[in-house]
């Protein structure tokens, strides 16, 4: 079993290993040392691997409380937020009790808020079933729900009280999704360049628990660095700031691994034409996305894409932060007034 230690506000372990679902109970009931639990999924999820996960902690002597929202970025709200934290409280969850996030993003992000606000706080586990969520969301203590006016726009820094990832789940994603989640992986490449630049070259021989691994020393360095997102830990917002615009003017059609996938290269071109990139890195980004199925070209105009990013949460008063690529494992914190957005974007 690959482990990376997490040394943050609250240390944690993030555990990577095939069939680990069956071990889960096992491996939580030293760590947690409570006996009721709550376990969140959607209902894609549920079918697929919650009896497993249900299971298991039965198995070491949890009392499980399972609940199942629909699937899909809209059950990031807070109408589910409210139904989370109504269900916590039914289950009679006290400050010593934790729940369980089994999914993607949606469900992590969802959870781990509940968890930050219930009670003032109680303690959760993350368990990716995405790619999406393995290399991204399920690690770095980000929680958060959508709001109409743009993504993740209320939320709370709540570090996990551990992480773990079954590759094997991957296997069951439909091939969208696995998608996406590749899109957060070569947005590693660009960021961090080898050996992730050398593991994606090669898609039909790729080792994805190897390649996790690598996402996850990466961001685990950037989190214990920048815990709360005020320096070097923006760097992971590379083609976020236009992905979310994009996936709020699609009302979400437009899945967040594609968006981002998109805004990537419309940084590189943006880095392009300020003279920090050569024209060769927009097209190797650009080659590299195609290979793993993803978009490169907005569907939308610059007005719609700039009135996105001015709801961008990283915006600080007149001031937006672009994550811009200069070269394959190199990125710059481009600090621009949002006056001049659609000089830049033109």
């Amino acid at each position: 079993m690959a482990t990376v230690q997490v040394h943050a506000s609250k240390n944690y372990q993030i555990h990577i290993e095939n069939g680990l679902l069956d071990r889960i109970g096992s491996l939580s009931a030293e760590l947690l040392q409570c006996r009721n639990v709550a376990l969140v999924t959607d209902e894609t999820v549920d079918v697929l691997y919650a009896d497993r996960v249900e299971k298991s902690l039965l198995a070491a002597g949890f009392a499980v409380h399972k609940l199942v929202l629909p699937a899909g970025e809209e059950t990031k709200c807070l109408a589910r937020f409210g139904e989370v934290l109504e269900f916590f409280a039914e289950c009679r969850l006290t400050r010593t009790d934790a729940a369980f996030a089994l999914g993607g993003g949606v469900i992590g992000d969802l959870t781990g808020f509940a968890c930050a606000v219930y009670l003032r706080g109680i303690r959760y586990v993350q368990i990716p079933t995405t790619l999406l969520a393995a290399v991204d969301s399920s690690v770095g203590g980000k929680t958060a729900i959508d709001l109409q006016a743009g993504k993740n726009l209320a939320g709370a820094f709540h570090q996990p009280a551990a992480v773990f990832c079954d590759p094997e789940t991957l296997q069951t994603l439909p091939c969208e999704t696995f998608s996406d989640g590749c899109a957060e992986v070569i947005k590693y490449a660009v960021l961090d360049g080898e050996p992730l630049v050398s593991l994606l070259a090669d898609r039909a021989n790729a080792d994805w628990c190897n390649i996790i691994y690598e996402c996850v020393k990466i961001k685990k360095r950037m989190v214990e660095e920048d815990e709360f997102d005020t320096g070097v830990r923006m760097f992971l917002n590379l083609g976020h700031t236009v992905g979310h615009a994009i996936e709020k003017n699609s009302y979400f059609a437009i899945t967040h691994g594609k968006a981002v996938a998109i805004g990537m290269v419309i940084a590189a071109r943006l880095s392009e034409k300020l003279g920090l990139c050569d024209a060769s890195l927009t097209e190797s980004l650009t080659e590299l996305l195609h290979a793993y199925g993803l978009p490169t070209e907005s569907p939308y105009a610059m007005e719609d894409l700039i009135a996105g990013m001015l709801s961008d949460k990283k915006r600080k008063g007149n001031t937006l932060h672009l994550i811009l690529p200069q070269k394959m494992g190199k990125c710059t914190i481009y600090e621009t007034d949002v006056e001049v957005l659609h000089r830049l974007f033109e």
